[in-house]
């Protein structure tokens, strides 16, 4: 094994014996969340069937709280775990452009496709359904684990855990992110943040421009001058790599489309390294802006909208990146949980996208791993999907970390 970790054999083995009778219950999960649209801010339904999964499982003090994230916990003891998959998914874009209808679950050559199993439905599913386990081997009196179910991950990464950390008495020691890592460990993030820039221009009719400035030949030196800004980057970290940027929008305003625009809008994804920060990058965001047009205005996105529950907790939309080291104990006790379950060392990596880890470590400084079933590279794609062989191991992987982790601080 990657540590000299320890857990009791029979413990072992009877968690690998019920991962393998708790996985069809696992899938018929997946199929049913999967089967249900979850759209940020439209989870109702899916917040529902988990609430009802969780209770059937075993889990105890299953509520929603009042954003609506679904939680559960297994046992009682004074040292406290969380394990957080989001149910929320992205849309599903122009529908024909799918070769399985996005919400039917369907199941082929032993793959799940559709939208949501791989981010991160089907973490979720085998999360919950670790606590079944847990509950019937016996979890170490020493630990309390919590599994939430979180909203608005993809509307607005990191804001559930946010509320979590700020409002309520939820206060692990260690978080695992139920993230599609197609069984690795994945120790850190690079972070992002979301910018607009707008010019602004004069209208006229469109068949007289030269009367006009157009708000869209204004920004066009802009949007060069950004794209020289991403390729000339300069801080490279040794896990997360270089940050990014990328223009991911544009809009425009006028009196009709026989009239130049007299505004136009840019959105921005900034994905930020490890030494970088976002002050530093809005002034980047602004020397290119102020060179390329005179009365360009640079403005940070901030998020007030409501979840399900008609609940907001405004933010900046502005998430750190984070690095959990491996010399930490819940990067070795992941990678020994890994190595045990799967009989081989596991990948160990950085995620390519965010994830509630921009809050948990990013933030707060909590370490935190990710580990899961399903690979990124299909997610919020057209070929979403998740091999079904996977959620067995997965189950098995979140049932022994938490004794793993334990046992390697005895």
């Amino acid at each position: 094994m990657t540590e000299n970790v320890t857990v009791d054999r029979e413990f072992e083995q009877a968690v690998s014996r019920l991962a393998g009778e708790t996985a069809p219950k696992c899938v018929e999960f997946l199929h049913d969340l999967v089967t249900v649209p979850s759209p940020s801010r439209g989870e109702r339904l899916a917040c529902e069937r988990a609430m009802r999964e969780m209770e059937e499982l075993g889990f105890r003090d299953v509520h929603l709280d009042e954003m609506g994230n679904v939680l559960g916990r297994i046992g009682t003891g004074p040292r406290v775990l969380a394990f957080d998959a989001h149910i929320d998914t992205v849309g599903i874009s122009n529908p024909t452009h799918w070769r399985h209808q996005p919400f039917r679950g369907i199941q082929s050559g032993g793959t799940l496709l559709g939208r949501g199993p791989s981010e991160q439905k089907g973490s979720l599913a085998a999360d919950d359904n670790h606590a079944a386990i847990l509950d019937h081997v016996g979890l170490s009196n020493e630990v309390t684990v919590w599994v939430a179910a979180t909203v608005n991950g993809e509307d607005c990464v990191g804001l559930a855990w946010q509320y979590l950390l700020n409002e309520t008495q939820l206060d692990p020691e260690v978080v695992v992110i139920a993230m599609p890592s197609h069984l690795g460990v994945c120790h850190g993030q690079r972070g992002r943040m979301e910018v607009e820039i707008a010019t602004s221009g004069v209208s006229t009719h469109g068949s007289q421009p030269d009367r006009g400035i157009n708000a869209i030949y204004s920004m066009m030196p802009l949007i060069n001058g950004l794209i020289n800004l991403h390729e000339d980057l300069a801080i490279d970290h040794p896990l997360l790599g270089k940050g990014s940027l990328a223009v991911t929008g544009i809009s425009s305003q006028s009196p009709s489309l026989t009239a130049i625009p007299d505004e136009c809008v840019i959105h921005i994804d900034r994905r930020l390294t490890i030494g970088e920060n976002a002050e530093d990058a809005l002034e980047q965001l602004r020397a290119v802006a102020s060179s390329a047009a005179d009365d360009a205005e640079v403005r940070l996105l901030h998020y007030d909208l409501p979840s399900w529950r008609g609940f907001t907790y405004p933010t900046d939309k502005v998430f750190p990146a984070w690095e959990t080291p491996t010399d930490s104990p819940a990067v070795r006790s992941a990678m020994a949980t890994a190595e045990q379950v799967l009989g081989r060392t596991p990948r160990i990596h950085r995620s390519g996208f965010s994830s509630h880890g921009c809050a948990t470590a990013g933030i707060f400084g909590i370490p935190t791993v990710g580990f899961g079933p399903a690979d990124e590279l299909h997610s919020h794609t057209v070929n979403d999907q998740i091999p079904l062989a996977q959620l067995e191991p997965a189950i098995a992987l979140y049932a022994m970390f938490p004794e793993v982790y334990l046992a390697s601080q005895r």
